[in-house]
């Protein structure tokens, strides 16, 4: 076996999967991408496109084991997955998954879902059929945001009360929601059951959902003609063993290398690791809690064979007791992921430091790119600024559990004992938003604490929940806090009155000055002894007659400007005297009760360069919170169902999807709790902002190489799950005679004396009986139709193409059809207008062009398809054929991704 065996990859594609069977690596189809069958094993291969990929993000390789793979596929398989490594070079990570136990890397490609097939592929047979409307058998549909679905016995002893099942009948697909499972987990499986529809029966199929069996009578007979009557109650499943952020950050760090045919493990450190344990000529195990194994690999480590690097780390996990799904990954030194990075408590790339360059300011370009953050998420994102800090400003002192409004002269005035809310209100794109800032004093008590978060419930309510809460700790203020206040921001010792100043202070008094600009300086009171001086750093020392100006001698010329201009802040009208280090007067030093060492280092800020921002969706187990990962995310990863947490290394953003029932305070623990298991001990005090669907600020959405502001307005989205299955369950029954006049499909309606199982079961295999060829011809492509399809989706009937001369029974169908959608599937590309047979429309008259600035008679739902066919493969990479062919969320991704959405 050799390097020429291997298939060509394509340079446009970011996926792609290959299935090995007769010793062979044959493509899989992108139409069943997401099958995956039990008795094969598969090579999977990330290719990051667009900015990922100039930014030089590693390729991701996966070697899949089915469970019932024998070992010389899996031989055959890793033989293959080293000649494609050698191939791709050493920036690939490369990674192990078992069937069911798949990590979140793998799983985040797949969606809605991985669908597990029983038995193998024969070489003769197609890997899925499309259109293959003779089928029978039954998936349990199960997970949170990543989705897998198991073909089990057609019986009703494989059903439970806690998942999801589908009966797939070819033509008719039924979805049975447990009485257990939540909105979520019933909305995540119809969007497998609705992909299935559009990926393998070309959008043709019907779909019937039972979430109340009482009011889904039709369907329920329809189950039990195939699967006979239900004898006996249903059991409860126990939930899996869940991993929780606990357990994850239980990592220790391990030298590996071999000696004679023994496996020498030598434990080099537990949490807390760091970058430098790490040697080039060095090979090492890194162990996350037992729930995945990294096996990193330094350049000039001898280097081994791939299978070495596994049997590495499989004897690892066979001597620790491991079980021996254990998700292992192997990366080579340059080329690590962000889960591994961030075990660590820093991590540098060479690179990473010319790439950040850009973001360096010029001076006097600060406030020219801060006047354009409104039309520059990505930079905003990045700054941590949604704007310069020029809108309207509102602050309150938390006191006897209410808030007392702070005068607008001493705004920045600030209380280390007290608590405090910021309130801003700025302009985005013509709308007005607000950040409420929850400051927190390092000696405010509990009580104050809780105030201060029942207080911004309150704001939040009276502004209808249109708030991003930013909780921040005194000394972790983000960049736009300081800004509001534009260099004024000082924080004093102590607590503030009920009028909102201070109590009388003592005669002397030292201020800490740090800062460069408008946009960073905070004048911080601290212990007015000589210990508390920095050579690196500017103080204020207040007398009782004068102010001292202390330049330590490490300080910056911006430094000492900036302190110049804030010092009345905390002196007033005082007289000022300028003192270098080291020609202090004899006051000074008497001030501070004589003189006494001091560090001279100089507090550079932490470099978070390296360090990518990672998706989390959040949920709760035993009290503990649980975590799944979603890599390369995208706005689509949003779900109104979620709570996801954003991890950006300065800040920790938790989205609530607006069908989310959690209270605040409990997502916000959720974000402390992250932070405080994290394996790298992250500081306690990062910023913590919480963010509702629809009201994302700028710093947040910046993160998303895309994203759609008017998405959630759509009312597809908008649509709960609730409101696409209520009230029509049993619809199907009741216009029986309708379905049969437009195109004589019968699907529950028997005559008195006959079985209604039988007859249905006998109507079903009559509807999958029919000619294929009727099937394929579908749409004509003038709009008219040669057959018509009644399509349920949900709960809900959608009729579509109905001939105008059945015109008599339209009152009918419209009553029953009133809040139902039609699915279209493949048949799109069929349906749509045919201007583009005379070479199409210039694609600069249809890229990035919003509905009103489109050609006259072009659908703005289907823009690219105006396009000629040598334009759409030039900007595609594929045929109009190829596109339609692919599932609906995929053409979506594109489209947007190409300027056609």
């Amino acid at each position: 076996m050799d390097t020429k065996s291997l298939p060509d990859i394509q340079s446009h594609r970011d996926l792609h999967i290959w299935i090995i069977e007769n010793l062979e690596m044959v493509p899989v189809p992108e139409s069943a991408y997401g099958n995956f069958f039990e008795e094969h094993c598969y090579i999977v291969l990330h290719v990051p496109q667009g900015l990922k990929a100039a930014q030089g993000a590693a390729k991701d390789l996966h070697y899949w084991i089915g469970k019932k793979a024998d070992t010389e596929a899996q031989a055959v398989a890793s033989t293959f997955l080293r000649r494609l490594q050698e191939t791709l070079g050493s920036a690939t990570v490369l990674h192990r998954e078992v069937q069911e136990h798949e990590s979140d890397c793998f799983c985040s490609y797949i969606r809605p879902g991985i669908i597990y097939r029983k038995g193998g592929l024969a070489s003769a047979l197609k890997h899925v059929e499309t259109n293959m409307y003779n089928i029978r058998r039954l998936l349990r549909i199960r997970g949170r945001k990543h989705v897998s679905a198991t073909e089990v016995e057609l019986s009703w002893d494989s059903f439970n009360k806690s998942d999801i099942f589908l009966l797939d009948l070819g033509k008719v697909m039924i979805q049975w929601n447990g009485p257990k499972s939540s909105n979520s987990e019933k909305a995540r499986g119809l969007a497998l059951t609705r992909s299935l529809q559009d990926r393998e029966r070309a959008g043709r199929a019907q779909i019937g959902v039972v979430d109340d069996e009482d009011k889904a009578s039709g369907l329920m007979e329809i189950m039990e003609a195939v699967l006979g009557s239900r004898v006996g109650s249903l059991f409860t499943v126990l939930p899996n063993k869940t991993i929780t952020q606990l357990q994850k950050a239980r990592v220790h760090l391990y030298r590996v290398h071999e000696k004679g045919k023994d496996l020498v493990i030598q434990e080099l450190a537990t949490c807390l690791l760091t970058q430098d344990l790490l040697h080039e000529e060095d090979c090492c195990i890194l162990d996350q809690g037992g729930v995945k194994i990294y096996v990193w690999q330094g350049r000039r480590s001898k280097p081994p064979e791939l299978r070495s690097s596994f049997s590495q780390a499989l004897g690892f996990i066979e001597a620790k007791g491991y079980p021996p799904y254990t998700n292992v990954e192997v990366l080579n030194e340059g080329a690590e992921s962000a889960g591994f990075t961030q075990l660590f408590r820093r991590w540098s790339k060479d690179q990473d430091k010319t790439a950040n360059l850009r973001w360096i300011q010029k001076p006097g370009q600060a406030e020219a790119d801060l006047s354009r953050l409104h039309s520059q998420p990505e930079r905003a994102a990045r700054l941590r600024m949604v704007d310069g800090g020029a809108g309207k400003v509102e602050v309150w002192c938390i006191q006897d559990s209410g808030r007392q409004p702070v005068e607008p002269k001493h705004h920045g005035q600030f209380y280390a004992g007290n608590c405090y809310l910021v309130f801003y209100t700025y302009q985005r794109m013509g709308h007005t938003k607000y950040i409420l800032y929850l400051w927190q004093g390092q000696e405010a008590t509990a009580q104050e604490i809780k105030a201060l978060n029942g207080n911004a419930e309150e704001l939040d309510l009276l502004y209808h929940g249109a708030l991003v809460h930013e909780h921040v700790t005194m000394g972790s203020e983000p960049k736009h806090f300081f800004a509001i206040f534009q260099g004024q921001m000082v924080v004093f010792q102590g607590s503030a009155g009920h009028s909102g100043r201070g109590q009388p202070a003592s005669a002397t008094r030292l201020f800490h000055v740090q800062g460069t600009d408008s946009y960073n300086t905070r004048i911080m009171e601290v212990p007015a002894r000589a210990s508390t001086l920095n050579s690196s750093d500017i103080f204020l020392l207040i007398t009782g007659s004068i102010c001292y100006i202390w330049f330590g001698k490490g300080c910056s010329g911006d430094q000492r400007v900036m302190a110049r201009k804030v010092v009345t802040v905390v002196s007033g009208n005082m007289d000022q005297e300028t003192v270098l280090e080291g020609q202090e007067p004899p006051h000074f030093w008497e001030a501070l009760g004589g003189r006494a060492p001091y560090p001279s280092n100089k507090s550079l800020p932490e470099d978070v360069s390296s360090f990518q921002p990672r998706l989390f969706e959040c949920s709760g187990h035993n009290g503990h919170l649980v975590l799944m990962e979603v890599v390369f995310f995208s706005q689509d990863d949003l779900d109104k169902y979620d709570v996801m947490l954003l991890d950006t290394w300065q800040e920790i953003f938790l989205w609530l999807g607006e069908a989310v029932s959690k209270q605040k305070e409990e997502v916000v623990a959720w974000g402390r709790e992250y932070l405080q298991t994290h394996p790298a001990r992250r500081s306690q005090t990062i910023p913590i902002v919480l963010i509702k669907q629809g009201h994302e600020p700028p710093t947040f959405t910046g993160w998303f190489l895309a994203w759609d502001p008017y998405k959630w307005t759509e009312s597809e989205n908008n649509q709960s799950y609730r409101e696409l299955v209520e009230g029509s369950l049993d619809t199907i029954t009741a216009i029986t005679e309708i379905t049969a006049e437009v195109n004589n499909f019968r699907l529950s309606r028997w005559p008195s004396n006959s079985s209604p199982g039988s007859l249905a079961l006998q109507a079903l295999k009559g509807s999958q009986d029919r000619s294929e060829n009727e099937l394929e011809l579908g749409p004509k492509v003038d709009g008219t139709s040669t057959g018509t399809s009644i399509s349920s989706i949900g709960t809900s009937i959608s009729i579509s193409s109905i001939s105008t001369s059945i015109s008599s029974i339209s009152t009918s169908i419209s009553s029953i059809s009133s809040s139902t959608s039609t699915s279209t599937g493949t048949s799109n590309y069929h349906n749509s207008p045919r201007s583009m047979i005379n070479g199409g429309l210039p694609r600069e008259q249809l890229m990035y062009k919003t509905a009103k600035n489109l050609p006259v008679g072009v659908d703005p739902a289907q823009k690219e398809f105006y396009l000629s066919d040598s334009d759409f493969q030039d900007i595609f990479g594929k045929s109009k054929e190829e596109f339609y062919g692919m599932a609906k969320w995929k053409q979506q991704q594109e489209k947007k991704q190409l300027g056609f959405f």
